[in-house]
């Protein structure tokens, strides 16, 4: 009997993604999708959709999810897990709700040591509303707003989110990941599993910085725009684990 390599997720439904080809949102969603069925969480799981091109989850896992105005799903989160503690908690925020009007919420729910989830999506544009230049802009990264290219002397230089938040006391484990090869691909899973594990445990807030491509905003081909976050993005968001508490005791491990 042929064994399949790939199994759809189960609790990833059956409908053709909204996102632009090429777009990051797709292997996002399959990987959280991944994570949550091979950890049976799926009844246990509660996710909390921001503004921004992914606001449209809840049309993608079948599992509970609560909608958040802009910017406040560490907020609403927060609220769900203290109120709900058995409950596994996730917020999925590209960076122009994490970064920019999210920013005190994300900031002050690290801080205190929330014990939830974030996935953060950072494809260094505002994507849903036509591509203009967010914190996370490249510094020169041209965009609807920064034509001739982002210019740090006026608008300042990006913020690195996974670096800001890993000096907090409260946070157990922030890293960043990318998803523009079958590799890094695997090891996002890898990581996204590890916070899921980190909240299993109580260690506190987890956050997976995943850089992700935006062909359509960045004006580019699918395949050169996944050579671009390679170049370019990576180069100034490094990757790799910026903060791991290490107190996962392996008998206590999922």
């Amino acid at each position: 009997m042929i064994k399949p390599l790939l199994v759809r997720p189960k609790i990833l439904t059956p409908v053709r993604f909204h996102y632009c080809p090429g777009c990051g949102h797709g292997v996002a969603h399959r990987l959280v999708a991944e994570v949550i069925d091979e950890l049976g969480l799926r009844e246990k799981t509660v996710g909390v959709a921001s503004v921004g091109c992914s606001i449209l989850i809840y049309n993608y896992l079948d599992l509970d999810i609560q909608e958040a105005a802009h910017g406040r799903a560490p907020a609403v989160a927060t609220g769900i897990k203290r109120v709900l503690p058995d409950r596994f908690v996730f917020t999925y925020q590209g960076d122009g709700d994490l970064a920019s009007i999210g920013l005190a919420e994300i900031v002050h729910a690290a801080g205190r040591g929330e014990n939830f989830t974030v996935i953060f999506i950072n494809n260094a544009n505002y994507g849903m509303t036509g591509g203009q230049m967010a914190p996370t802009t490249l510094p020169g990264q041209k965009t609807t707003t920064s034509p001739k290219g982002r210019d740090v002397g006026q608008a300042g230089y990006p913020l690195k989110m996974a670096e800001i938040l890993a000096v907090l006391d409260g946070p157990s484990y922030i890293t960043r990941v990318a998803i523009h090869n079958p590799g890094a691909v695997i090891k996002a899973k890898k990581s996204i599993r590890k916070a899921f594990q980190c909240q299993k445990l109580g260690l506190g807030f987890s956050m997976v910085e995943i850089l992700a491509a935006c062909p359509t905003n960045w004006g580019m081909e699918p395949l050169t725009a996944l050579q671009w976050l390679e170049k370019e993005m990576i180069k100034y968001y490094p990757l790799g684990v910026f903060k791991d508490t290490e107190m996962m005791a392996p008998s206590a491990a999922l």
